[in-house]
């Protein structure tokens, strides 16, 4: 019977240093990062460096090498979009696109660095 109460107490003790973990079983790692949710180009130009975004808006001209001008309601944004990413997508300044990515504030610029763009 004491054995059974020690292990009942080993298992809720140990359950309850594990509750603040948020990790995916299926994949692992630590999620224990920021919980913004970064969805309008206004709160991406807000947000820290590294800030996952998903915004929806149009592409509306190119700027650079892999670089656009991004608009959704709230304003427009420089984007990077290296040419692999777009896996045959055509968008024009009329396609409403959704893209995921990280914000990059680098020398006095913010923009964002996608990482998968999609309709």
């Amino acid at each position: 019977m004491k054995k059974l109460i020690a292990l009942t107490a080993t298992l809720a003790l140990s359950t309850s240093a594990f509750a603040g973990f948020q990790g995916n079983s299926n994949n692992g790692g630590f999620n224990g990062g920021s919980t913004q949710n970064v969805s309008t180009v206004a709160q991406a130009k807000k947000a820290y460096d590294d800030t996952y975004v998903s915004l929806s808006g149009y592409i509306v001209n190119k700027v650079g090498d892999e670089k656009y001008t991004f608009k959704d309601s709230t304003g427009q944004i420089r984007v990077e979009i290296d040419d692999d990413l777009w896996g045959g997508l055509q968008a024009t300044p009329k396609t409403k696109v959704k893209i995921y990515g990280q914000v990059d504030h680098d020398n006095g610029r913010t923009e964002i660095d996608v990482k998968r763009i999609s309709r």
